[in-house]
């Protein structure tokens, strides 16, 4: 749908949850011409790099549960209640399925990941979400999670299309592309543009805020895997 802005945002979205996405607009674009992202499609992302940034995408799946979870209990009516547990449950089991797939074909032991740390972006994003969903508004939390949801989902549906000469890598860019994870994103943005009241003022504020802290540490998870992030000292 167009704007009166000028910008353009993913057809799922409603009156919220599309001016929320005009806000991000620059991070997307950031986040699609990252080599990382653009590797997957065109055969030039090292193995290693994918390899690092699954190990700790299955560190964030289990806080993001987490941060879920909390939305859930947070949620204004018992169909928020059963949609967010529900969703933390499929992070879990869904998801983590795929990384079940992906480290034996990566060569990685299950026990590889317990045994790696969570790297500092991954450490900075997941505090940054369990901390928004435990002390911030519904609408600040739900405004924190959603770009997990929303940002994979319009990665997938860009990368498909170019398709990838690596079979792990095609696996993953299918999963996020596909009609179940479309409508798990559609629910989460319901929800969103059936607020009432919907967030205005200051509340709205810092829902945006919470929107794009979290697009914007979406590249920097992107970047992290590309640099092989580890801790400094």
């Amino acid at each position: 749908m167009t704007h009166p802005t000028g910008g353009t945002a993913p057809a799922d979205a409603g009156p919220l949850t599309g001016a929320l996405w005009r806000s991000i607009e620059p991070v997307y674009t950031a986040i699609l011409g990252h080599p990382f992202v653009t590797g997957l499609t065109d055969g030039t992302l090292p193995e290693d790099r994918f390899a690092h940034y699954v190990v700790q995408d299955a560190h964030y799946l289990r806080d993001y549960a987490r941060a879920l979870s909390l939305l859930s209990a947070r949620a204004p009516d018992e169909e928020g209640v059963r949609l967010f547990a529900e969703h933390a449950r499929m992070a879990i089991v869904d998801e983590k399925a795929l990384h079940r797939d992906l480290l034996p074909a990566l060569g990685i032991a299950p026990e590889t990941v317990d045994a790696t740390a969570p790297a500092p972006t991954c450490v900075a994003y997941t505090s940054f979400l369990l901390s928004v969903c435990h002390g911030g508004s519904f609408a600040e939390a739900l405004g924190a999670v959603l770009p997990c949801y929303w940002i994979y989902q319009e990665v997938g549906r860009s990368l498909v299309a170019r398709g990838s000469p690596d079979e792990r890598y095609q696996r993953w860019i299918d999963t996020y592309a596909g009609d179940e994870f479309a409508a798990v994103v559609r629910s989460a943005l319901a929800v969103a543009d059936g607020l009432d009241p919907q967030p205005e003022g200051a509340e709205l504020e810092r829902m945006r805020s919470r929107f794009v802290t979290s697009a914007r540490l979406e590249w920097m998870f992107w970047d992290m895997g590309w640099r092989m992030e580890q801790w400094p000292v």
